[in-house]
């Protein structure tokens, strides 16, 4: 994965879980990843060393990453946006009737039933 497409799951990622962070560790972020500051601006602004910053932000990382191996968000929204676009793309004469058949199925499987 180049890290472009590390950045860009990560941004994903804090959409679902940022507010899970403190409140130090979403100021790094946002300031790394959504400012583009570097890590020495970031140091300079929060009056830290730049490894302090390096490593909240690795750390902040692994928290984000560990909540969606426990609480797959991301996962079941792609999934969901999937399903839906299939239904859509294969629209025909019972269109309404299916999709809401299929959004009860996905919705089940969600609450897990």
């Amino acid at each position: 994965m180049d890290e472009l497409e590390k950045n860009e799951k990560l941004g994903d990622l804090y959409a679902y879980y940022g507010t899970l962070l403190t409140k130090g560790q979403q100021a790094y972020f946002e300031d790394y990843y959504y400012n583009d500051y570097s890590l020495g601006e970031i140091a300079a602004n929060h009056k830290v060393s730049r490894q302090a910053v390096y490593d909240n932000l690795r750390r902040s990382s692994r928290l984000l990453e560990k909540y969606e191996a426990k609480l797959h968000m991301q996962r079941d929204y792609n999934k969901i946006e999937s399903e839906l676009v299939q239904i859509y793309q294969s629209a025909g004469q019972n269109k309404i009737k299916r999709t809401r058949s299929s959004i009860k199925k996905l919705l089940n499987q969600m609450r897990g039933e």
